[in-house]
């Protein structure tokens, strides 16, 4: 039971693409941690922040998710498409003679109000 539970946790970290969030806030930490042993914090902050000076693991984690959408779009065109309907969609009504005219009867007597004071049974 736990090991289902553990690769339903994993298969949606991986389809929600956390896993590339999780990697890229271990990335700009580590950034961080190097440039604040130079730097002041404003100046590390930006130098992190910036994208002017991606490290090693930014760039690879920006070479995966390039690759990761250029594949999802190859397998997007790939899906079976309909054509569009060339005539708009309309939805009709039934025709009138389309009902019974009996169910009509049966319908007024039903809409009419019962007996007052209601009939007593005897279930005694």
């Amino acid at each position: 039971m736990r090991f289902r539970k553990f690769w339903l946790i994993i298969t949606l970290v991986t389809i929600t693409g956390l896993n590339w969030s999780l990697l890229q806030t271990v990335a700009w930490t580590s950034m961080l941690a190097n440039n604040l042993r130079t730097q002041s914090l404003g100046e590390a902050m930006t130098r992190t922040f910036d994208g002017q000076y991606p490290c090693p693991l930014c760039r690879a984690i920006a070479e995966a998710k390039k690759s990761e959408k250029k594949s999802a779009i190859l397998s997007a065109s790939q899906k079976l498409e309909f054509p569009p309907l060339t005539e708009g969609l309309a939805l009709l009504p039934p025709p009138h003679s389309f009902l019974d005219p009996q169910l009509h009867a049966v319908a007024g007597l039903v809409r009419q109000k019962p007996p007052l004071p209601p009939p007593r049974t005897s279930l005694a």
